[in-house]
């Protein structure tokens, strides 16, 4: 059973649902919140740019399928494909930051 009664922040209670830093769960919980935090980022672009994930996957020479798993958190993104997306789809650019 999971001990809530001496937590204090947030990073105290993602330890204790994801485990320490560097486990392999809480790994993969990190892995999927920057999926999650991916795919946010793309549907509100294109939403914004009103054009459809069939549009999109024409402007950037994907397919519209991929587009979806990317918007539904299913699919994996290499970070080029990221770049190429919000360039060509948006005429945006994107920043990264190492933390």
């Amino acid at each position: 059973m999971k001990k809530y009664t001496d937590i204090r922040t947030f990073d105290q209670l993602i330890e204790v649902e994801h485990g320490k830093i560097g486990t392999a769960s809480r790994n993969a919980y990190e892995e999927n919140s920057q999926m999650f935090i991916v795919s946010e980022m793309l549907k509100a672009a294109r939403k914004e740019a009103k054009i459809t994930q069939e549009e999109l996957a024409q402007k950037t020479g994907t397919k519209k399928s991929y587009i979806s798993k990317i918007e539904n958190g299913k699919g994996n993104i290499q970070l080029s494909t990221l770049i190429r997306i919000f360039e060509l789809g948006f005429n945006k650019r994107i920043g990264i930051t190492f933390l």
